[in-house]
């Protein structure tokens, strides 16, 4: 599947979730898949808890945050010594 078919897998509406891109058809945010998966949900777990999801979503998520962050300088947290 090519990025544009992901994408638009994600939509924007201001009257859904504040307005937080979520996956088309459901109030999902994009973050709460991703920290989901940060905190060690599986893929598996994921849709069999949301039954209307696919793999194909939970990739739409990852692929939106790396565009997303694609022109952010990133900041680490706590500087190494």
């Amino acid at each position: 599947m090519k990025d544009r078919e992901l994408l638009e897998r994600i939509v924007l509406n201001p009257k859904v979730m504040a307005g937080k891109p979520v996956i088309k058809g459901t109030r999902l945010t994009v973050d709460f898949i991703l920290n989901l998966m940060a905190h060690g949900t599986t893929e598996d777990e994921i849709l069999n808890e949301y039954r209307g999801l696919t793999s194909e979503d939970i990739r739409a998520c990852f692929l939106f945050a790396t565009k997303s962050l694609e022109n952010t300088e990133f900041m680490p947290l706590v500087a190494e010594n």
